[in-house]
């Protein structure tokens, strides 16, 4: 009986471009589901260009239900910490050659729009925005959409901006008198 892997998803990550800027983000990562056995390969995978071999992975358990304490990835394993002092929206990850690696992580039921600007704003070189600043001014701009859209479905099911009636003739027997302009003579 042989037994197939299903095949892992690439990881949906953007990173800081290497530069003389240092930020308080490395990047973001946009993972699929609230499941860190399932989930860090793909992003260990997608990290070992940049970053080498990475062989340990912290993260705060207020938004993962179960934190692993090792996780078996493509050709040796990663152990998983925990600390309630971290930052919920961010993942720190560890390599022997580059050292550290703080990513935001997007929660995976965030709408695609809102996932590019976090992955945007995390990577930005220089940025001195940390995760929570980050998801923070996101959910913000959310609310602001959400209020310009019903502002605007409000409006159209109101009547929306109200047309203009047709000019009408002038009665007869009566006299147009033109309007004052501001012309110079």
């Amino acid at each position: 009986m042989s037994t197939t892997l299903a095949p892992t998803l690439s990881a949906r990550l953007s990173l800081t471009p290497k530069s003389t800027l240092s930020g308080v983000l490395d990047g973001a990562w946009w993972p699929r589901s609230r499941d860190l056995t399932a989930e860090i390969p793909a992003l260990v995978d997608a990290l070992e260009g940049p970053y080498g071999r990475i062989t340990r992975v912290t993260v705060n358990p207020t938004r993962w239900p179960v934190v692993p304490h090792k996780v078996a990835v493509t050709g040796h394993t990663v152990h998983v910490g925990w600390f309630t002092e971290q930052d919920p929206d961010k993942m720190i990850l560890l390599s022997y050659s580059v050292g550290r690696c703080d990513l935001l992580v997007i929660p995976p039921d965030t709408e695609p729009a809102a996932a590019a600007r976090l992955m945007t704003a995390a990577a930005l070189p220089g940025s001195v925005l940390a995760a929570g600043a980050l998801m923070s001014d996101e959910a913000a701009i959310g609310r602001r959409m959400r209020d310009a859209h019903s502002s605007e479905s409000t409006w159209e099911t109101d009547g929306g901006a109200a047309t203009l009636s047709p000019p009408r003739p002038p009665v007869a027997g009566s006299r147009m008198i033109p309007l004052p302009t501001n012309r110079r003579r």
